[in-house]
């Protein structure tokens, strides 16, 4: 008690029942290093493999760099609290932490965006695709993506540490998300919650109209398609980008959108430990499990590694 500042926070984290608390500790963990190693492979993959210089892998690798941040963002402090007796975070951690979510979180929204319109253009317009998805154009939209996120992250954080915290100082969650931290706040905050709610339900129209509107196009030109392959092959491209934004957007339309009415503490951790620590460990699982180029491009690599490989090669 007497190390921890008046301006600190405690995180209660998830509650978990202390007989059970070792074997949600594995699983947490094998998740985050599952994340973390297929994001890292993604990443590798599309940066080594020629096959996989494409705007779409490009984009890819975008959505893989959001993802490691992110779950680096709430569970390395996630698991140092479950085998910790003080559960304490500063004022500045807790600033971080959620400027680090926002950012991250807003930028994954504009980046599937623009996947989206990156299958569109592939799908409907194919013989344009090199010239309307030139290298310029993919740093722009990837530039853009990474500024609409930070840009929430600028605005939101600012201002939800400056709200006059007082009182208890114990968030109800396992990381500083702001619906949790206001709680805590002993000032007005419903303009602030009022323009959060705006500012959200924006961030997720934008790309969700983005999306809608060149699945529309996409549905509509695959319906025209005579050749069989043609029909499965944009199926299949279009299929784990359409799971990955279904997963994404739902958790955070129920955390953000949906009325308080709807909310409990429980509920809210759930969903946001199925947003933070499990989204960030299937988006690279699904994108690769699915695709022949990027398991192509694994075992390519993993071939070269193995030692049958070098002892050909050294003996030739």
């Amino acid at each position: 008690e007497n190390q921890t500042s008046s301006s600190d926070f405690i995180l209660l984290g998830l509650l978990v029942d202390n007989k059970v608390i070792g074997v949600v500790f594995a699983i947490i963990f094998s998740i985050f290093v599952v994340a973390l190693t297929a994001n890292m492979v993604m990443i590798f993959l599309i940066q080594v493999d020629s096959r996989l210089h494409t705007p779409m892998y490009f984009l890819l690798s975008q959505l893989s760099i959001m993802d490691t941040v992110f779950i680096c963002t709430t569970v390395p402090k996630l698991l140092v609290d479950m085998v910790s007796e003080e559960k304490i975070i500063s004022f500045v951690g807790c600033g971080i932490q959620i400027f680090l979510y926002l950012t991250m979180i807003g930028s994954e929204f504009f980046l599937l965006g623009l996947m989206a319109y990156d299958r569109y253009v592939a799908v409907c317009n194919p013989l344009r695709y090199p010239v309307l998805m030139n290298r310029r154009m993919c740093l722009l939209l990837a530039a853009g993506s990474w500024f609409g996120g930070s840009l929430d992250g600028f605005l939101l954080t600012p201002i939800t540490m400056n709200v006059p915290y007082c009182g208890s100082r114990t968030i109800n969650h396992f990381f500083c998300e702001i619906p949790a931290v206001l709680k805590l706040a002993c000032a007005d905050t419903s303009l602030y919650e009022t323009l959060m709610y705006i500012c959200c339900v924006l961030m997720l129209l934008i790309p969700i109209s983005i999306i809608s509107t060149s699945y529309s196009l996409i549905l509509l030109t695959v319906h025209r398609m005579r050749s069989a392959d043609g029909r499965k092959k944009a199926f299949t491209t279009c299929s784990s980008h359409l799971t990955v934004v279904s997963i994404f957007y739902g958790a955070a339309f129920y955390t953000y959108v949906l009325p308080l009415s709807y909310h409990t503490p429980e509920k809210d951790k759930v969903v946001s430990a199925f947003y933070t620590i499990v989204t960030p460990m299937l988006n690279p699982l699904i994108y690769s499990l699915r695709n022949k180029d990027v398991m192509g491009a694994l075992k390519k690599v993993l071939l070269k590694c193995s030692p049958t490989q070098k002892t050909m090669a050294s003996d030739a």
